[in-house]
């Protein structure tokens, strides 16, 4: 009895566990269904899902109107890579002398109010020379900058963020959209002051700068030297005039051959895209004199940290003559000002 017993229970069973086994197998969806925790998970991956799908999208909506309203911005704007009849007279042909040849017969064949600027063919390999802080940290002040630049211009360029032609891009549009100099100079001011938090210029003001101006030349010359090689170039720290007809030793930097007005080719970008707003930068942000001074024939650049802006080296500055390899050859003067006289961006008052 005990073994007819044992075996109907094992029959009962094995019969159970065969059903719900068929169960499952035939009707799974019930069976998932009837887990809250399942169907807990289901709806979150859906939800996350379409997040991210439209997050997607909304990014490449951007994307395309940016590149849309950039290309438009470069349709109106003068076509800076075009070669335009003012741009063949300066063009040597056949016979004439290599443009690092910088000689009489070069010289007369550049119009009146252009200069040779630095040789060509000498221009050295921006790409291999990186700051003291190192290639990758370069790279990511780079990146920052152009996204502060784009977010002040308003459009950005197609190319990659670390790519420094991206950068120029967006120093030819804001030249290019703005008429008014100092308009241009007021964004590029914007610019430097978003790299920093919004407390801290003021606040070096008046614990460095006001008490302890020395420390604060030397400091910011040190700084410029450390992180500003993948704009500018190679740099090195040297000795530099002052205010008070005095040397101030490791107060100024040396750029050798800047980077930014190599590749701009455009005295005038120079002096509206960079020195202007970086002086005014130190001086009405920082608290602290800067005085710039370009050379346009060899392409160095000296900042004076300490000294304060003159307006006879602001004159020479701003009057300087055109480089001869412009990419626009005066159509950026033509575009603001319809005239042929002093580039648009630097024209001032003779009174000044």
């Amino acid at each position: 009895s005990c073994y007819y017993a044992s075996c109907l229970i094992d029959h009962l069973c094995n019969s159970s566990l065969s059903q719900v086994t068929q169960q499952v197998i035939e009707n799974r969806t019930t069976i998932t269904m009837r887990n809250p925790s399942i169907i807990r998970r289901l709806f979150s991956t859906i939800a996350l899902l379409s997040v991210i799908f439209l997050q997607i999208s909304s990014f490449s909506c951007r994307c395309i109107t940016t590149i849309n309203y950039s290309s438009r911005l470069y349709l109106a704007a003068p076509q800076l890579s075009e070669v335009t009849e003012e741009r063949r007279k300066v063009l040597p042909t056949a016979g004439q002398p290599r443009r690092n040849e910088v000689t009489k017969e070069r010289r007369k064949i550049l119009p009146p109010g252009f200069i040779e600027g630095p040789p060509i063919e000498t221009k050295p390999n921006y790409e291999d020379i990186h700051g003291p802080l190192g290639a990758l940290l370069d790279k990511v002040f780079l990146i920052v900058f152009r996204s502060r630049m784009a977010e002040n211009v308003g459009v950005d360029s197609d190319l990659p963020v670390d790519d420094y032609q991206g950068l120029m891009e967006l120093t030819a549009a804001m030249n290019a959209r703005f008429s008014d100099r100092e308009q241009v100079q007021n964004i590029a001011q914007n610019v430097l002051r978003s790299l920093f938090p919004f407390w801290l210029p003021r606040a070096f003001t008046w614990m460095f700068a006001k008490p302890f101006p020395e420390f604060s030349a030397k400091m910011n010359a040190w700084a410029t030297m450390m992180a500003g090689v993948w704009l500018m170039g190679e740099c090195e720290l040297n000795d530099c005039e002052i205010d008070g007809g005095k040397i101030g030793v490791k107060q100024g930097v040396l750029v050798k051959r800047c980077r930014f007005l190599e590749e701009s080719g455009c005295a005038s970008v120079c002096v509206n895209s960079c020195k202007i707003p970086t002086q005014k930068f130190f001086i009405e942000d920082m608290g602290l004199p800067l005085t710039m001074t370009p050379d346009y024939e060899t392409g160095e650049c000296q900042f004076s940290f300490g000294l304060s802006v003159s307006p006879a080296s602001e004159f020479d500055a701003k009057n300087t003559p055109c480089i001869g390899r412009c990419p626009s050859a005066g159509g950026m003067r033509k575009w603001h000002e319809g005239g042929d006289s002093t580039c648009h961006m630097m024209e001032e008052d003779n009174n000044e």
